[in-house]
């Protein structure tokens, strides 16, 4: 029976396609199992099921000597050294499907609530002082009628652009490659330099995968580019941005605002952020329901199954 070790306390009704023909473990005590714990652990494991937020490097699968698969939690895959797994003949998978329409649907929860003010209303109603009820006091910046561009126009991205183009928006993108014609039509979407995007888009959004390529790909030359009435909108990966040129941009009116999901160095947030009335913050919570974490944790058991019964399709990384 193979044997899979799970980081993180997840609930047995996404796990149950492993049930009888796996032996499993995962914290029961507490949240997730320590990096020295998984050390200690997984020389005897077969399969190693990390979060988004734990990192799977060298040292873990070095001690690893049965490790066959790493079936990650999540659709992005920053949190594991995938070319040493591949150097290892360690398969890596991903769950690209049911993080999909979650991941979206907070990207624009975050775009409608940076662009009218929500998180910044609802915290000056509470306090003593409140809040300006005047005609133009305070006021936030439409969504109707304006251009979103989109930077990385994959799944997510595209299930973005058909709540954008359902609310009145126009649909800018960047991406590696141009998307079929087709699918440009589904949302009269039109391909654009990063640079072309950047200056003309009234609100972005990054949703390309966390790469080397892909690090720090928006700075302060990036947000200098933007409009004064810029909404920037992350639900990728934090890695991806330079923060202390986001806070300044935020600070200095240089943007608008911003809403985010994920940060460089999760779950701290820089202080800066933390000061600041025009950005939004959530705790990297973008497929946060249950709904969504059980459907996640089922596609992760089937890309095991898939591995070694193949019964399900699996979506391999490398």
């Amino acid at each position: 029976m193979k044997k899979v070790l799970i980081t993180y306390r997840l609930k047995p009704e996404g796990l149950t396609v492993l049930d009888g023909k796996y032996e499993i473990t995962l914290p029961k005590e507490k949240s997730f199992f320590s990096r020295e714990e998984v050390l200690e652990l997984i020389p005897q494991y077969d399969v190693l099921v990390p979060n988004f937020s734990f990192y799977t490097d060298k040292e873990i699968m070095d001690r690893g000597t049965q490790l066959r698969l790493i079936s990650n939690f999540g659709v992005g895959f920053n949190n594991i050294d995938v070319e040493y797994a591949t150097k290892k003949g360690i398969v890596v998978t991903n769950i690209p499907n049911t993080t999909r329409e979650p991941t979206a649907e907070f990207a624009f929860a975050l775009l409608l609530g940076a662009a009218r003010r929500v998180g910044y209303y609802d915290r000056k109603i509470r306090t003593p002082e409140g809040v300006s009820w005047g005609t133009y006091a305070d006021g936030g910046v439409p969504v109707y009628g304006k251009t979103l561009g989109i930077i990385g126009m994959g799944r997510i991205g595209q299930s973005l652009a058909r709540r954008a183009v359902a609310s009145g928006m126009q649909i800018i993108y960047n991406n590696r490659n141009r998307l079929a014609e087709e699918i440009e039509k589904q949302y009269n979407a039109r391909y654009v330099s990063k640079e072309e995007l950047l200056r003309n888009s009234d609100f972005i959004s990054l949703n390309a995968p966390s790469t080397p390529e892909t690090f720090r790909m928006i700075g302060e030359r990036e947000f200098n580019m933007m409009k004064p009435t810029a909404v920037f909108i992350n639900t990728a990966r934090g890695d991806m941005v330079d923060e202390k040129a986001m806070a300044k941009a935020l600070k200095e009116n240089i943007i608008w605002a911003a809403g985010l999901d994920v940060y460089e160095n999760e779950p701290h947030i820089m202080p800066e952020l933390l000061e600041l009335d025009n950005v939004l913050l959530a705790p990297h919570a973008g497929t946060k329901t249950l709904e969504d974490r059980i459907a996640m944790s089922v596609e992760m058991a089937q890309n095991i199954v898939g591995f070694y019964e193949g019964t399900y399709p699996v979506s391999r990384v490398n």
